[in-house]
């Protein structure tokens, strides 16, 4: 493996043109390839607005199936610009089953692999019970020629089992695509919190794996087609820490923005070796965990 791997990232404000979305996404894959990036993430649902702020039935006509043209469009991408990419799909599995997807292309354009969320919300203006079944597929690392990939989606970032469970199959970092906002009625010190909470676990998921982390986030406001709230602001603020939780790169929190990344792929061995979580775990006395409460 190399030691080092120069990763891009793409935080993009999103409109209602589909097609518009993904040709801009297009661009910047090509724009971070000619910079030298090697692997490439894009954010959650990246190709339309995020629906989920309402339950419509109508929004399901947004879904795609993986082996289509939509799809074929980021094979090629990857193919040609020499990149392994992390897509992020509202898949169409079968008439009525449908899934929040990401989809690794290798370089050559084939699939290297899949994961399908499996931490699902369910709160005002993030309404995702109705559009996506639980991820049936496990917490499984994606082999590329750039690394073992623990690809989860933004929901999961809030769970340390699921970053533990990517570790101990010899995932080589962590990566999230994402779409987190704030509600506008929300106060200042209350936004804070929130976005503070936010980079913090998934720092956290860092230091207690070893680990980089690579999550990457929409920017910018979205409304809520019913009224009934204002509509989120997505904070963007996507960001790669370092296996320590040393923060390497972070974007801004209100704008579009795109960065390549150097990620050291020794560090985990070192952190890990002055700092051997793993070894220590008394995994003889978890038993309980799988318990949703200890009653």
């Amino acid at each position: 493996m190399k030691k080092t791997l120069k990763v891009g990232v793409i935080q993009q404000s999103n409109t209602a043109e589909v097609e518009k979305n993904r040709l801009n996404l297009i661009e910047k894959v090509k724009k971070l390839s000619s910079e030298g990036a090697e692997l490439v993430v894009l954010q959650e649902l990246h190709d339309s607005l995020y629906f989920c702020q309402v339950e419509s039935t109508d929004n399901f006509d947004l879904a795609v199936d993986l082996n289509g043209a939509e799809c074929d469009m980021y094979a090629q991408t990857a193919k040609a610009c020499g990149v392994v990419l992390v897509t992020s799909m509202f898949e169409k599995r079968a008439t009525g089953l449908y899934h929040n997807t990401a989809v690794v292309y290798e370089k050559d354009g084939s699939v290297a692999g899949r994961y399908r969320k499996m931490h699902i919300p369910d709160d005002p203006a993030y309404y995702e019970k109705f559009y996506f079944t639980p991820g049936d597929m496990g917490f499984e690392p994606i082999q590329t020629s750039v690394g073992k990939l623990g690809v989860l989606v933004c929901w999961d970032q809030w769970y340390p089992e699921a970053a533990r469970l990517m570790a101990l199959k010899g995932a080589d970092m962590l990566i999230y695509p994402t779409a987190i906002g704030w509600e506008s009625s929300d106060t200042d010190a209350e936004k804070m919190r929130q976005q503070n909470a936010w980079q913090t676990v998934q720092r956290g998921h860092a230091v207690a794996n070893g680990l980089p982390v690579i999550t990457v986030n929409r920017v910018g406001h979205e409304d809520d087609p019913s009224g009934q709230t204002n509509g989120i602001q997505f904070w963007g603020s996507s960001f790669v820490a370092g296996p320590q939780g040393e923060m390497l790169e972070l974007l801004s929190d209100e704008k579009e923005e795109i960065a390549v990344v150097e990620v050291s792929l020794e560090r985990s061995e070192c952190v890990r070796r002055i700092w051997p979580f793993l070894r220590d775990r008394r995994i003889d006395f978890y038993g309980d965990i799988v318990k949703r409460y200890r009653d």
